[in-house]
């Protein structure tokens, strides 16, 4: 399972709020809801986020083993 739990400490520690993002960075609203449910998001909205954080990935998300997902 991927969680944005970081995304949300890291936006805090560098002072950017969600209003910020809508704002200043015309990130759809729609995409910040899926990330506060930890839904699908694209490479490109995780590429904006750290390009606007200026942070890596893992400062945004985290990887935590899911037994739902057997292949």
């Amino acid at each position: 399972m991927i969680t944005y739990d970081k995304l949300w400490k890291t936006m805090k520690k560098k002072g950017i709020s969600q209003y910020d993002l809508y704002t200043k960075y015309n990130m759809n609203r729609s995409q910040l809801d899926r990330l506060r449910h930890n839904k699908n998001v694209t490479v490109i909205t995780l590429d904006r986020l750290c390009n606007i954080l200026d942070c890596p990935v893992e400062d945004i998300i985290e990887h935590f083993p899911d037994d739902n997902d057997r292949f």
